[in-house]
């Protein structure tokens, strides 16, 4: 049979060869979300939200405000280049300033101290970027180096794994959530201001797989291979750990935040207690600690709880930039690098604490936290309902949760009791080997990633010019991305490969219109 896959993997996925193969089993009658543990709700809004939540039963038609899949907020602006970098279209007028004044910090370039431009220096000594823009242009998708091409929009993350008892438990606790590896900090950075040499350089390589599906079609997977080169200050630890990461796209994250928590604690199911093979995780940022607990929702692993904590690392991690809620002015310079301590830092005792003192800081959140999500489009066609269908049938929901309702007690108000669908349960999942990047982090295994939000992925080539996926931009396409699949959605991938063509066809569809 064409898209012949090992008989194990067949066995898991159980042998489906035809459209009538797949069963309606395989759609949730409700909702995975579990309302009822929401303390902001009233019993009527949770019966009202429940209905809601139901997953659909007829693919014959859009469901109610599908097409606005960020509720309110949804912006109807011109799909080109800019969709994604406007307020939500439920923001006040007299809150644009402010979104405006973020955007513009946002893309502002810092420059190296001491400068004329005291309000723009502070730069590294060591950094990936000089603007938030640079990872994330356009507030959209970073992407992996073309040819010779010096890599901005991706970096590397460094750290070595825990040798005795004393920093296991450190790991544990969540008081720290990775050791640095010694000389070169969390992260590579391949730029340094004058005078402080960039640390080094990364190297992308790739091996193509093919991977034959049903139906005779074929696709090929680029597997990428790593290393670092030209090393400035000297070798690193033969521990070291290393993970590329592309900078992932700013929209809709106001809103993620503005998901109850338990709405995403109440899918959690880490022992896979109800035998779905799926067992996804929730990563606890500080779990120790009653009082600070929180659910991470933020970056590849799900190592941030806020946008703010998200924001104030990457000041501090990829620009060199401190805050007040991030403080080392030398950014990410390790007591190994004397070159870097050796520099003038940007911090002005007139203007406060850090090198961004606030304002800075909370007008680019603010602006983080109200970048709005396209409407969706084509959600009518019949080849997408067709492949919303497969979405549902082939158990890719089970993860990419579709929608919620947010807290009525949110804290911006624009982001209270919205309807949204930005298909993910932010919980972590292990995804196999080979997307494994044997790197754990805080009480990420390396096998384990945060499902990514899918609202917005279909406009990654209209506002990025490339149609780079997944963590380190490997996929070269949705389907690629999908065939990278392994671990809880082996079986999901497996039922991709051996589905009708004209199925796997429609459900890239499906999230094309996304």
């Amino acid at each position: 049979m064409p898209g012949m896959v090992p008989a194990t993997l067949r066995r898991r996925a159980g042998v489906i060869a035809t459209t009538a193969a797949f069963t309606s089993f395989l759609i949730p009658a409700a909702s995975a979300v579990d309302v009822n543990q929401r303390t902001d709700l009233s019993d009527g809004d949770k019966a009202k939200v429940s209905r809601v939540l139901k997953a659909p039963t007829d693919f014959s038609k859009a469901e109610n405000f599908e097409l606005m899949q960020a509720g309110k907020t949804t912006t109807r602006k011109p799909l080109n280049r800019a969709v994604f970098t406007y307020p939500s279209a439920n923001l006040p007028f007299e809150q644009h300033q402010d979104f405006r004044l973020g955007e513009s910090l946002f893309q502002k370039f810092w420059v190296s101290t001491p400068s004329s431009t005291r309000a723009s220096d502070g730069l590294g000594p060591l950094f990936n970027a000089r603007a938030c823009e640079s990872c994330h242009p356009k507030a959209g998708r970073g992407r992996p180096p073309v040819d010779d091409e010096r890599p901005v929009s991706i970096f590397m993350r460094l750290s070595v794994a825990p040798s005795t008892p004393e920093e296991r438990a450190l790991i544990e606790s969540g008081e720290v959530p990775l050791l640095p590896e010694p000389t070169y900090g969390g992260q590579l950075q391949n730029f340094g201001v004058p005078g402080v040499p960039g640390e080094g350089e990364m190297k992308i390589t790739y091996e193509e797989i093919k991977i034959d599906l049903s139906e005779g079609e074929t696709a090929s997977l680029r597997k990428p291979s790593y290393t670092i080169e030209n090393l400035a200050y000297g070798p690193m630890s033969e521990h070291a750990l290393i993970s590329a990461r592309v900078a992932p796209p700013m929209i809709g994250l106001g809103l993620l935040e503005a998901i109850a928590a338990t709405d995403i604690t109440s899918q959690a199911d880490p022992d896979d207690a109800d035998s779905d093979g799926i067992s996804g995780r929730v990563s606890w940022i500080n779990p120790a600690d009653p009082d600070t607990k929180q659910v991470g929702r933020f970056g590849w692993k799900a190592l941030n709880a806020t946008v703010q904590s998200q924001s104030a690392g990457a000041f501090a991690g990829d620009i060199g930039i401190s805050t007040p809620y991030d403080l080392r002015n030398y950014g990410d310079c390790t007591e190994a690098q004397t070159a870097c301590f050796e520099q003038a830092h940007g911090e002005q005792e007139h203007l406060g604490v850090s090198e961004a003192p606030d304002p800075v800081l909370d007008l680019v959140v603010f602006y983080s936290q109200n970048l709005a999500v396209p409407a969706r489009r084509n959600a009518n066609d019949a080849q997408v309902l067709a492949g919303k269908k497969v979405f549902y049938e082939t158990g890719c929901a089970s993860c990419h949760t579709p929608k919620y309702v947010t807290s009525r007690t949110a804290e911006n108000p624009e982001h209270q009791f919205q309807l949204i669908w930005p298909y993910t349960d932010l919980l972590l999942h292990d995804m196999g080997e080979g997307l494994s990047d044997g790197r754990p982090t805080g009480s990420a295994s390396g096998n384990e990633w945060k499902t990514p939000p899918l609202w917005g992925i279909g406009l990654t080539e209209t506002v990025n010019n490339h149609r780079f996926f997944l963590h380190d931009g490997r996929a070269r396409g949705l389907l690629e991305a999908v065939l990278w699949h392994g671990g809880e959605a082996e079986a999901a991938k497996a039922r991709v490969v051996e589905m009708p063509a004209k199925d796997r066809a429609n459900l890239i569809r499906f999230l094309e219109s996304l």
